[in-house]
């Protein structure tokens, strides 16, 4: 099977695997590099809302697609904080935890940041996403630096991974192409750079160091698709 992958621009991607759609950390309204506007993204038919923490460019518009009963799916806090805000199918989960779905599966790992939503309440433990999905494994790395234990979550097999190369709040490219020998999935895709000017991250580092190591880096515009 496959996964179309179309890059809305920061950490938004919409994945489909020609049945159902999913959503990763859903900034689109106020996201400079994001090339459709909320309206639209609000008539797509989404499975599930994934969201990596809560800080506002990844919670973004989770709570308005929430509000249309599509699933948003993070963490207890994330999840609670849906609910009070008017969400009527949110999921929250802890490092650890499993969803599974008809359409497959969540698996929460750590990731090393801060989260918190725009309004300063607490959004529990940033964290990564290992998504099973049109019959791949995914890593959705949300924000962080590089950990060891990333070796952990490459042991599971991988055949994509969407790591922040932004520098400044994550880690750069050079430490994110270092992250790959970790993971060792097939295909890496870089997020979280170029949005606001200290997200400095070069993509093209990231496609060179991904190629030194054996990795296919796709490096893909806002709006622009790829397919594994």
């Amino acid at each position: 099977m496959s996964v179309n992958i179309q890059f809305l621009g920061q950490s938004c991607f919409l994945l489909g695997d020609g049945q159902h759609q999913l959503l990763t950390d859903p900034f689109i309204q106020g996201n400079p590099r994001c090339p459709v506007t909320l309206e639209e993204a609000l008539g797509w038919n989404i499975d599930a809302v994934l969201v990596s923490h809560a800080h506002g460019d990844h919670w973004g518009n989770a709570l308005d697609f929430g509000k249309k009963g599509v699933p948003i799916i993070g963490t207890a806090e994330i999840g609670g904080y849906a609910e009070k805000n008017g969400a009527k199918n949110a999921v929250g989960m802890n490092i650890g935890g499993t969803y599974k779905t008809g359409w497959g599966s969540v698996y929460l790992t750590p990731a090393w940041h801060s989260s918190s939503f725009p309004d300063g309440t607490y959004g529990g433990m940033p964290t990564g996403l290992v998504i099973e999905f049109g019959g791949l494994r995914l890593y959705f790395a949300g924000d962080t630096n590089l950990f060891s234990d990333m070796k952990l979550i490459g042991d599971r097999g991988l055949d994509v991974a969407f790591l922040p190369i932004g520098d400044h709040y994550t880690m750069g490219p050079d430490e994110a192409a270092r992250a790959l020998e970790l993971l060792r999935p097939r295909v890496a895709i870089p997020m979280h750079y170029a949005t606001f000017p200290p997200l400095t991250g070069d993509p093209e580092v990231f496609r060179i160091g991904g190629s030194l190591r054996g990795v296919d880096v796709r490096v893909i515009a806002p709006g622009e698709k790829t397919e594994v």
